[in-house]
């Protein structure tokens, strides 16, 4: 009676472990880069009050009190720089971004601002309720104001969500296309030809040693931003982490699609870069994905990252249940299990 030799699967899901602990620079990338990116953006989007707005007071010869009237108004309200400058300086200046708003002393008063820059839009509605009120008007009904800023509504809380899904998206397919065509080049993967193993055993094996990398990388990215940002998780965790992990599941799946038949880390290279560039940008990392036209939402909202980062954003933030992220679930099965049989199908050993 023969005996059983070890299994396949496991053995190269093992030797995938074994492979990663030794590289430090796995580690630093894998759990370190996304805690360092999340402080590095943190900081520099951390809640604070907005700086006063920059304003350019257009003087001549024959305005110049005027001009100086208004910028000492814009000045003692606390919210605008003003700056007094001639008519081309202050022409440079707004078309450089330098200020906002420009102002001409003229009757009617004339504002100079460019529609199209929100800051500048907003500037305007600033500067000339400034010099209003400086002019004595009142508000003709009585307003009260409410101040909300609390975990949840914050830059931050809309970015860590963000940032968690592109790190599984830039681990599944840099992590496992690169390596896989890597090991193509090196002759590693010729020599596994001899041995008693499938090829679904080898690719399988990549996509379980993502999965595994997971337990370590979402508690040390969400546990930081917790504890160091307050980021509030009002869902379950567990329902977070088995969004995480179909997640991780389905970008590794499409990491071995790309490199199923790519034969040197130029080609790679170039095809992960084609895949997560245009996702990085449209899929609601850094900024809301409903910013781009309404014609190309429905290829927005079809793509892995986008559903991945909202159903986060859904557990994390909202405190939704199961209910909520069933259609982004199924949406990340679907790409999973269609990139891994499509590269059972293409991959090539040699």
């Amino acid at each position: 009676m023969s005996e059983r030799g070890p299994n396949p699967l496991w053995q190269l899901t093992l030797a995938r472990w074994r492979g990663f602990y030794r590289e430090p620079s796995a580690l630093f990338w894998t759990f370190g880069f996304p805690v360092v990116l999340a402080i590095a953006l943190g900081v520099a989007f951390r809640n604070q009050p907005p700086p006063p707005v920059a304003a350019a007071v257009e003087t001549s010869a024959s305005n110049a009190a005027d001009a100086e009237k208004l910028r000492a108004a814009l000045v003692a309200s606390g919210q605008v720089n003003a700056s007094i400058t001639d008519a081309v300086t202050a022409s440079l200046w707004l078309r450089n971004g330098k200020v906002a708003v420009v102002v001409v002393p003229a009757e009617p008063r004339l504002y100079r601002y460019d529609p199209t820059r929100p800051e500048s839009r907003l500037a305007r509605l600033l500067v000339d309720d400034v010099l209003q009120r400086a002019s004595g008007r009142r508000d003709p009904t009585a307003v009260a104001e409410a101040q909300v800023t609390e975990p949840g509504s914050r830059y931050i809380d809309f970015l860590i969500p963000g940032l968690l899904g592109m790190g599984l998206m830039s681990s599944g397919l840099w992590g496992i296309g690169f390596v896989l065509v890597e090991m193509r080049t090196r002759k590693l993967i010729k020599r596994m030809v001899a041995t008693p193993m499938r090829k679904a055993h080898f690719l399988i094996a990549f996509v379980l040693m993502r999965g595994l990398f997971l337990l370590g990388e979402l508690p040390i990215l969400i546990g930081f931003a917790h504890w160091v940002f307050a980021v509030p998780v009002r869902g379950s965790p567990l329902l977070l982490a088995g969004v995480a992990v179909l997640g991780a599941l389905a970008f590794s799946a499409v990491g071995l699609l790309l490199a199923a038949r790519a034969s040197n880390t130029q080609t790679i290279a170039g095809l992960v870069n084609l895949v997560t560039l245009p996702m990085s940008i449209c899929s609601g990392v850094f900024f809301p994905s409903e910013r781009f036209p309404e014609f190309l939402q429905p290829v927005i909202h079809a793509l892995p990252l986008t559903v991945l980062i909202d159903a986060v954003r859904a557990v994390m933030i909202d405190g939704a249940g199961p209910q909520a992220v069933v259609r982004p679930c199924l949406v990340l099965i679907a790409w999973g299990v269609v990139s891994l049989m499509l590269a059972l199908r293409l991959f090539r050993w040699r």
